[in-house]
């Protein structure tokens, strides 16, 4: 199982479509969507957050410190915060486990499991880099949304793309979801 968190950072694209090509693998997924993430998923992508949930094997509440994704107990393979907010950032930084989410996170952490963060936010202030580091130095891989543009995208869904190839590459799942630099100019 992969686990989803999409936070309240601009990008929530990035997370639904994630979520739509995990599906079409057939890869069990559970999805946590924060309440500022459901604003965003209306105003970016004009959806509500049960159109996230469709496309998810298991929801969680973001408010629930109970359930079982928050043990080390239960068994996930990766998990994926797509887009991050930079406080959820600084709260699995600092070990802050206050809602689903981070906790989440920081059981990923602690049971060295693999924790992509996205984050989408730019320009970057210091505290921001030095919160990207200490997660990074616990082994988390930090993977902006920052798209290529060597395989000449022409198309919003393209640079969308890019970004949820890098992030199935790290999870070390095939896929073709763009074209690869071979090293060679057209």
């Amino acid at each position: 199982m992969i686990v989803i968190a999409i936070t309240g950072a601009s990008g929530v694209v990035y997370g639904k479509r994630l979520l739509e090509i995990l599906n079409d693998l057939g890869e069990e997924t559970a999805v946590i969507v924060t309440d500022p993430a459901k604003i965003i998923l209306e105003y970016e992508l004009g959806i509500k957050e049960d159109e996230i949930k469709r496309l998810a094997s298991e929801y969680y509440s973001p408010k629930d410190l109970t359930s079982s994704i928050n043990s080390g107990s239960f068994k996930f393979e990766s998990m994926v915060i797509v887009p991050c907010t930079m406080k959820t950032l600084s709260a699995i930084a600092n070990g802050y486990a206050n809602n689903a989410v981070t906790r989440s996170a920081d059981v990923t952490l602690k049971e060295r499991r693999k924790l992509v963060i996205v984050p989408r936010e730019t320009p970057l202030r210091s505290v921001h880099l030095e919160n990207m580091l200490k997660v990074s130095n616990e082994g988390a891989i930090i993977l902006p949304a920052m798209p290529g543009f060597y395989h000449r995208p022409k198309t919003n869904e393209e640079l969308v793309d890019f970004i949820v190839g890098k992030i199935l590459d790290v999870l070390g799942i095939d896929n073709n979801m763009f074209d690869r630099w071979t090293g060679e100019m057209e």
